[in-house]
């Protein structure tokens, strides 16, 4: 009776769907999870449920998952519900555990190699045994590439081909990478060293080669749960398949909307296949978001509605359970310098207003494009973390081109203009203005030596002005040495410890996240979807990593882009990916507007006048201002302008909207228009009502009085 009642108590609380996947009979189990839908909350349940009602027993389960902080955060929810002894363990701490405790049976008493932290050192070197010289970023690259082979279960000598199916983009010619993948196996066994691949390969051989293993594993573990399952690779499902030897007490919960891994060797189709792997599988549907106001879950749904692919077959649709709260703001900027001092000042706004810095996150597509911000928020004085990555001038090459064009002061002329001159000195560290080299870690290096020649463009474009005499002075171009001291400056200040503050991650480290307020900045195209993105499965994933930084807000979202990358540089286009956003349509969530196909019109373009933002929205446009932008609002003229609206609708016997509505009044009270052309800007205000009220309204701006221009008599019956 005691049990029932735990059993019972875990799922009290749980929504309709929830209560589904915690009681669905033993068997293969796929869990379909939204963002935001408690996904932790019914895995776990579902294993104490079965636990507590006697279904299974706690320490015979193992749930394996993707990131030590989940499984931890497992183990705590199962502990508070009352069941201790379940094994929650990444894929790689599972393994080893398995590998460490069989080693002496497998390994005929010989020690267990040791397992290597990093592939780099021993990358660089098996680089050299084939004739390259890899510096760091390109070792990290093709570490990389090696973990992509390992993780789906490719050879060196199967590396060409597959990486030509795979439309892999090297880091060098697909043969040289192959030769490096062969270099580091030899090199690895020499040193009696294993990497963390060889890991997972030793768990699936032992248990595949060694029938006593398998056995053994196999009595422990009879129940599998498998967190995040649309980023399982090949290689970590061999090992589950291992696990399981042919049995089907298996409970899988991911979403394929959010793959975004795929790069990594990650795949969703074993999520995608699981029905028809697991014949008479039970599905279930977690589709109620209970982290995002029903504006942002709006929005979600609207940009992955137009995904495409295998991933597109399980698409949910979110339905948010909170209250409303503020539609989400979409900003179009000149340049990405206004970009980023905007989303400061709004950061600063925030904290101000009582929201705590941890709970405000900055997401970008690459870490590369963290400088602009991490700039914008120091001279805001808004403390901030980098989450996932070194700070910009902390990375190892930038410190190094920052010695580099020190010491190019000696050797450059001063009149080289600065452009040039950065240029020019960035060379000795091997940089050149051409196009990015393949390979992450190569790419996003010279994407951050390309963001200090931006950085050197704009500082080019303020001439130093020099007095010379009295009210005399002369404008003084901005030399080498000038921006060296400006890098110094910036770095200094950037160096500041903190303790708490606004996050700025890329939005593939962002997953898993979540935050009371959002900026997803930078949303052009070139950069989300970014250019290197050439099919159309990499163009999907590039609009999963959208919707997974939009599902990481609970409250306020912010999405922006800058028409150029600096100030007069070549213009950009938003990117494909974001829906219209109308905050027109009578209430209307910006969301649920935009998963609607509305035809687009050609508008004039209409910028906020206190913070010089492109204004999409048809309200704001009225009032010619940002909805978060302060209201200069001219009470004492709204007040004339409504008692005037009132008699005019009395007398016409219309309701007042009908002569203007409130918004038309609050932006005539704002903008306070002295001239017909000015008046006319005002949406709401076309050639019809310009003749009928256009001179009274100029009248009433200027300072006449209700009864002057229209006296009350005129309007007795």
């Amino acid at each position: 009776m005691v049990v029932h009642s735990a059993a019972e108590r875990v799922l009290a609380g749980l929504d309709p769907e929830q209560r589904s996947a915690v009681t669905a009979p033993a068997g293969p189990v796929c869990i379909l999870a939204g963002a935001g839908t408690g996904k932790t909350r019914a895995v776990t349940s579902r294993i104490a449920h079965r636990a507590l009602t006697g279904d299974i027993s706690a320490r015979h389960v193992l749930a394996v998952t993707f990131t030590a902080r989940a499984a931890a955060e497992m183990r705590a929810r199962l502990g508070a519900l009352g069941v201790g002894g379940v094994q929650a363990r990444t894929f790689h701490a599972a393994a080893l555990r398995q590998v460490r405790y069989f080693a002496p049976r497998l390994l005929e008493g010989r020690a267990m190699p040791e397992l290597l932290d990093s592939k780099v050192r021993v990358v660089t070197l098996a680089a050299a045994k084939v004739g390259l010289r890899a510096d760091r970023a390109a070792a990290r690259d093709l570490a990389g590439e090696i973990e992509w082979a390992k993780s789906s279960l490719v050879e060196p000598g199967e590396y060409v081909v597959a990486a030509a199916k795979a439309l892999r983009e090297t880091p060098y010619e697909p043969a040289k990478v192959a030769d490096v993948f062969a270099a580091y196996e030899r090199l690895k066994r020499g040193n009696g060293v294993i990497d963390f691949e060889d890991m997972l390969r030793a768990a699936v051989w032992g248990i595949e080669e060694h029938a006593d293993v398998a056995e053994q594993v196999r009595g422990q573990y009879r129940h599998l749960v498998v967190d995040e399952y649309q980023d399982v690779n090949p290689l970590q499902q061999r090992l589950l398949d291992a696990w399981l030897g042919g049995r089907d007490d298996l409970t899988v919960v991911g979403d394929a909307s959010q793959t975004i891994y795929s790069f990594t060797g990650a795949t969703s189709s074993y999520l995608v296949d699981f029905p028809r792997r697991h014949r008479g599988a039970t599905v279930v549907r977690l589709v109620r978001d209970y982290r995002s106001t029903p504006q942002v879950v709006g929005l979600a749904n609207a940009v992955i509605s137009q995904a495409r692919g295998a991933e597109a077959r399980l698409r949910l649709e979110l339905h948010g359970q909170r209250p409303p709260g503020p539609e989400p703001d979409l900003r179009i900027f000149t340049d990405e310098p206004a970009e980023a001092n905007a989303v400061a000042a709004r950061c600063r706004s925030l904290i101000d207003g009582g929201t705590p810095a941890r709970e405000i996150a900055v997401l970008f597509r690459t870490n590369a494009q963290s400088e602009a911000y991490e700039k914008a928020l120091t001279e805001a004085a808004v403390p901030y973390v980098v989450q996932g990555a070194e700070r910009f001038f902390e990375r190892p090459e930038v410190r190094q081109a920052m010695i580099a064009l020190r010491a190019a002061t000696r050797s450059i002329p001063g009149e080289t203009p600065l452009p040039a001159a950065v240029v020019e000195g960035l060379a000795a560290v091997g940089w050149a203005p051409d196009a990015p080299p393949p390979g992450g870690a190569a790419r996003e290096r010279w994407e951050a030596l390309a963001a200090l020649v931006q950085l050197a463009e704009e500082y080019a474009a303020t001439p130093e002005v020099v007095p010379i005499g009295e009210a005399v002075a002369i404008e003084r171009p901005v030399t080498l040495g000038d921006f060296n001291e400006e890098l110094a400056r910036r770095a200094a200040q950037q160096h500041v410890p903190t303790v708490e503050g606004v996050t700025l991650a890329s939005l593939h480290s962002a997953k898993g996240l979540e935050w009371d307020a959002v900026f997803l900045v930078g949303l052009a195209e070139g950069t989300l979807p970014t250019t290197y993105a050439k099919t159309p499965e990499q163009v999907e994933e590039e609009r999963r990593l959208l919707y997974v930084g939009i599902t990481r807000a609970r409250e306020w979202l912010w999405l922006s882009y800058a028409a150029a990358r600096s100030p007069g540089g070549r213009a950009r286009r938003p990117s494909r990916f974001l829906p219209q956003l109308d905050r027109s349509g009578g209430g209307e969530r910006a969301g649920a507007g935009a998963a609607r196909r509305t035809e687009r019109r050609r508008t004039q373009v209409v910028s906020c006048r206190i913070c010089g933002a492109t204004l999409l929205a048809g309200a704001d446009r009225k009032l010619g201002r940002c909805p978060t932008c302060p209201s200069d609002l001219d009470e004492e003229l709204y007040a004339r302008l409504h008692e005037w609206r009132q008699r005019v609708a009395g007398a016409q016997k219309v309701p007042a909207y009908v002569v203007f509505t409130d918004a038309t009044l609050t932006a005539l009270a704002e903008r306070k228009p002295g001239r017909t052309e000015e008046l006319i800007a005002i949406a709401g205000i076309g050639p019809r009502k310009l003749g009928l009220y256009g001179d009274t309204v100029l009248a009433l701006v200027a300072g006449a009085g209700v009864d002057d221009v229209c006296p009350q008599k005129s309007f007795e019956i």
